[in-house]
């Protein structure tokens, strides 16, 4: 994916860059909220005696257990979670669990965990962020001046600029129907058989390697046609599968990684589920 942010900067892509970099943005998130989850999965595993011991829940513990609650209605990745989050309703009520799920002012839910685990869309800021660093990880010349105007937009300038570009794509499309050949042409007229425009058309079909007009009229003429023609070499064809080998390798990595950093939190969680939390 950082690949591919690499390749719509160095093309002048700005406007793809700064959409597909929130997908970027979200694969950060939810890793760096598969740590936080593993680390406080481990903490309360640590002080179990302590859980059962204390009715109420320890203040000590009380922000990594809220967290835990949170982060079970948002990793569906980590069903150990949703155990947790039943084990420890069981432990104090319906409506701590309730206080964490919904964010209420003394939940206590972790405030990084919150904003990784966030469905709003990424700020201009942190996507620039991100584009800035991708740029300078691979030595890319890249004036940011555009991109930076862009996300500094307001939304009634962006609304007055929705109506110009519409009208502009239009204008086109219009102009093309009304000095169109078709529609002015009489409708009693057929075209005459040497028509410079069906000559070019069939001198096009007779040359084209790619039509099957094409193929055909090359394997009628020669064997050596058809063998340029036809077919390509291996060498031809490399490049333009090596770009797609790359970006799938690159993608693999990244989902070995948020597998890697998931599982670490599921064995943390499932870990935890193992002991049993008495209801004092």
């Amino acid at each position: 994916m950082r690949k591919e942010m690499v390749q719509y900067l160095q093309t002048g892509q700005e406007s793809i860059a700064r959409i597909r970099v929130e997908h970027i943005i979200r694969e950060q998130n939810i890793l760096a909220a598969y740590e936080i989850v593993e680390l406080f999965c481990e903490f309360v595993l640590a002080r179990v005696p302590i859980v059962e011991v204390q009715k109420e829940c320890p203040l000590e513990l009380r922000e990594a257990i809220a967290s835990i609650i949170f982060a079970s209605g948002r990793c569906s990745d980590l069903p150990e979670l949703m155990h947790l989050r039943n084990l420890f309703t069981t432990k104090y009520g319906k409506e701590f669990v309730a206080g964490a799920m919904e964010l209420r002012p003394d939940s206590s839910v972790n405030r990084t965990i919150i904003e990784k685990l966030s469905v709003k869309a990424p700020s201009g800021d942190s996507k620039l962020k991100v584009l800035k660093a991708i740029a300078q990880e691979y030595n890319i010349e890249w004036d940011s001046s555009n991109t930076e105007a862009e996300f500094n937009k307001k939304y009634e300038d962006l609304l007055d600029g929705s109506g110009s570009s519409v009208h502009q794509i239009q204008t086109p499309i219009i102009e093309g129907s009304v000095s169109s050949p078709v529609v002015s042409a009489p409708r009693d007229k057929t075209p005459a058989l040497n028509s410079p425009v069906i000559d070019a058309e069939k001198h096009q079909v007779r040359e084209s390697p790619t039509s099957p007009a094409g193929g055909a009229r090359a394997g009628v003429v020669t064997k050596g046609n058809v063998v340029t023609m036809g077919h390509h070499s291996p060498a031809e064809e490399m490049p333009s599968t090596s770009p797609s080998s790359s970006d799938a390798l690159e993608k693999a990595r990244a989902a070995i990684a948020a597998a890697t950093r998931a599982s670490a939190a599921a064995r943390a969680a499932a870990e935890l589920a193992k002991v049993k939390i008495t209801n004092q």
